[in-house]
Parts: structure tokens; C-alpha cells; sequence
């Protein structure tokens, strides 16, 4: 069979290339103020974002310098030159010292700005982690551990952000408390099923509608052990959310720049420009990474038992609820349960992939974004007699694609617009 590695990774590249912002950023940037533009930048995208916003006032604006300031956080190995605005490279998906400084000073520099100025909130995924603002009796360390036992419990992002907006000083509308009296422009890239604002980084400007009950609900959910201290500040009104009525939104303005189902119809149109008959799944997906991939390699085999030439196309952000030792990401995940499903299946390939670059892994600019897989895959697989089920069970797809040579190894990518997954069937 043709090799199709080629063509996957073109329709993966078509998603993350139709969300990075310099492609995207300047038509929603607004006109300078009075006084200064204060850029204000988390997520994996916020280097290249504050650069893009320079290149559009300093560079075609001829913006005054001095009228410039801002700091970008983002993920370490993220970080990008930028003239004016100062980056901060900080820990994802387990907050770090550096985030803690970054929000900090985010903070401060929010609360200086004056009624002239415009606060510019430049906002794409993985800000909740690299804006972290411990509320008070709260310990750093305290929150990395929450963080920890979220991201491992299987809760899906809206949960995991409900609690972090209670037990944050920037998330859940803090910012544009910090911040009101300036006038504040957000431009978000979105990385959350359904595009919801208070969602997307804990939606640091946004109204916040969930509740610190919401938050207890949740830890009793997922049943997590948690420090009485965490108890206590999510039993404590004072960490409640900011409410739609705050005087906080009164110059507040939000904006969707990019999201997740515009780079999915970017990479239906070249699966489909292939020849591919479509199955668009939606680009909401959530859900068990394993669990999803078992019924989309149902989809897969019908089309092939059929004689169809598919393509099979999703997005959203799978989970995985970790109860082995192993390293992997929701997209190696979904990979390998592909593999198992299909390794005695000739004409089927796959691709899972984050666009931002990065699935699961340590925090390291070399993780892996996903994984491919393909009848060299299944080659592998019997010449090493590797047990995808067993390597499921240990949540060890990392290791397992490691031996098969088929991570897929994009680097930073700069924006981030959740999970991107392909099924070609011929």
C-alpha cells in the first residue's frame, strides 16, 4: 500500500497551521488607546501571540515603543523573541515557580493600569496552568498536588477548571477585577470542547457561572484526597468566581480568534482533496481516549468490510484515567487501542496529535505530540511481540511507540486548538 504517513501529517499540519497566530491574530487586535497597551499573555501560544501583536503596533502601526508593555507566560519551550513584551517560560501541565512569578506580576501590572489604557489579554490553552495564583492558605505545593490528582483522575477540562478558578487570585474573572479600570480586550485561541470563555485558561476575564459547591462536587466525584486547607478555601466565600453582574466586565470585551472546528474543516478539506469520502465526528469530542477509539475503529472496519475509501476525522480532548505506571497522553492512548484493534487489518492508518505539540509527557518541549500508526506499526509489533492490551492496561503508550518508532515528533507548535485525529481507510 502507498505510504500515508505523508498525507496524515498534511492534514494535521492543515489544522495547526489555520490557528497560528500569525496567521490569525492581527485583524482582531484593536486600536491603540490614549495611553498604553498593556499585553497581557498565558498559554502555549502566548509567546508567538505577543509577538504578533508587536510585529502589528510597533512594526505597521509605528506604535511609540514605550507605549508597549506586557509579559507573556507560557510552556516551557514555548518562548519566542519578542521586543517589549517580556516572556516567561513556565511548568505545563503541572504548574511551576516560574508560572507563580509569571501570574504575580501579571497581576501587578493589571492593577496599574489607568482608565487610558487597554489591557490587552492575549489567551490560548494551557493558560490555567501557567497562570497560577495560589488564594490565600493555599500553598504552592498544595496546588501542584491537586493539579496532579486532576489530571490523572479522568475528569474532563471543564471539571478540572472549575476547581482551579476556586482556588486561584487570577483565574474565574480575577484578572479583569485586577484590571477594570482600564478597558480589556481578550482574544482567545480555543483549546476546550464547545468554545466556552470561562473554560478556555479558567477564563481569567470572563464572568464565571460555576460555584464553589460546583468545586466540591467535583473532588467528591472523582473521590481525590485533598489537604484540609484545600477544604477549607473551597468551603470560604471569599474564593467564590466572579459573577456576570460584577462591575469587573463593565469595559470588557471577549473574542474567539481561532477555534478547535475551523482547524478541523481545515483538515477535512485535505483529506478530502485526497479523494476521501468524510466522516466528520465533530471537534467536541471528550470522553475515554480508549473508549472513543473503540468505537471509532468500529466505524473504521465497517467502511473497510464495505470497500470504502474513508477518511474518519475528529476533534475535542479525550482523557485518561491513569491507573498504571507508564507514560503516555490521551492521543498515544487512542493510537494504541487503534493498533490493537487493527493489527491484523490491512488498509487502515491513523493519526493522533495535539496541535499544540505536546501529549501527556513532563512538561519537556520534546514530548511527543501523539502517535502514527500504520502497518509498519503492526510489523513492529510482531517482530517485538509487543501486547498492545497489556500496555494499555499499564497506560504505557509512550514506551510502546517508542519501540515501534512512531511518536509523532512535531515540537512547539505555538497555538493550540485541541486534539486532531484521522482514520484513513482505503
Amino acid at each position: 500500500m502507498t505510504d500515508k504517513r505523508p498525507l496524515l501529517r498534511a492534514i494535521f499540519d492543515a489544522a495547526v497551521a489555520a490557528a497560528h497566530p500569525d496567521v490569525i491574530l492581527s485583524a482582531h487586535l484593536p486600536a491603540p488607546p490614549k495611553g498604553r497597551i498593556i499585553c497581557l499573555a498565558a498559554g502555549k501560544g502566548a509567546a508567538a501571540m505577543a509577538a504578533a501583536a508587536e510585529a502589528h503596533y510597533l512594526d505597521t502601526l509605528k506604535l511609540d515603543p514605550v507605549r508597549l508593555t506586557g509579559i507573556a507566560t507560557t510552556r516551557h519551550g514555548h518562548g519566542v523573541p519578542t521586543r517589549r513584551i517580556r516572556v516567561v517560560e513556565a511548568g505545563h501541565p503541572v504548574p511551576d515557580e516560574a508560572g507563580l512569578k509569571g501570574a504575580d506580576d501579571s497581576l501587578k501590572l493589571a492593577a496599574e493600569a489607568t482608565a487610558d489604557d487597554l489591557l490587552l489579554v492575549l489567551i490560548s490553552g494551557g493558560g490555567s496552568a501557567n497562570w497560577t495564583a495560589p488564594v490565600a492558605g493555599i500553598t504552592f505545593q498544595q496546588k501542584q498536588q491537586l493539579n496532579r490528582a486532576l489530571l490523572r483522575s479522568g475528569a474532563v477540562i471543564g471539571e478540572i477548571n472549575t476547581v482551579r478558578k476556586h482556588l486561584s487570585r487570577i483565574k474565574g474573572g480575577r484578572l479583569a477585577r485586577a484590571g477594570q479600570k482600564a478597558e480589556i480586550v481578550s482574544l482567545a485561541i480555543s483549546d476546550v470542547p464547545h468554545d466556552d470563555p470561562a473554560v478556555i485558561a479558567s477564563g481569567p476575564t470572563v464572568p464565571d457561572t460555576t460555584t464553589l459547591a460546583d468545586a466540591r462536587a467535583i473532588i467528591a466525584k472523582f473521590n481525590l484526597a485533598i489537604d484540609d486547607a484545600v477544604r477549607a478555601a473551597l468551603s470560604d466565600e471569599a474564593n467564590e468566581s466572579v459573577k456576570p453582574d460584577d462591575a469587573a466586565f463593565a469595559r470588557a470585551r471577549f473574542e474567539l480568534i481561532a477555534r478547535p472546528r475551523e482547524s478541523l474543516d481545515a483538515a477535512i478539506k485535505v483529506a478530502s482533496d485526497a479523494g476521501y469520502e468524510i466522516i466528520d465526528l465533530g471537534a467536541d469530542l471528550e470522553g475515554e481516549a480508549r473508549e472513543i477509539a473503540a468505537d471509532h475503529a468500529k466505524l473504521a472496519l465497517k467502511a473497510k468490510a464495505d470497500g470504502k475509501k474513508l477518511a474518519i476525522l475528529s476533534g475535542g480532548e479525550l482523557t485518561v484515567t491513569v491507573t498504571g505506571n507508564g507514560r503516555g497522553g490521551p492521543n498515544q492512548e487512542y493510537a494504541l487501542a487503534l493498533a490493537d484493534a487493527f493489527k491484523d487489518t490491512t488498509g487502515i492508518v491513523a493519526l493522533a496529535g495535539d496541535t499544540d505539540g505536546a501529549d501527556g509527557g513532563a512538561g519537556s518541549a520534546s514530548d511527543p505530540a501523539g502517535a502514527v500508526i500504520d502497518a509498519r506499526t503492526f510489523e513492529a509489533m510482531r517482530a517485538q511481540k509487543l501486547d498492545a492490551k497489556a500496555t494499555l492496561a499499564n497506560n504505557d503508550a509512550t514506551t510502546f511507540f517508542t519501540a515501534t518508532g512512531d511518536l509523532l515528533q512535531t515540537g512547539p507548535t505555538l497555538t493550540n486548538v485541541n486534539d486532531v485525529r484521522v482514520i484513513l481507510v482505503d
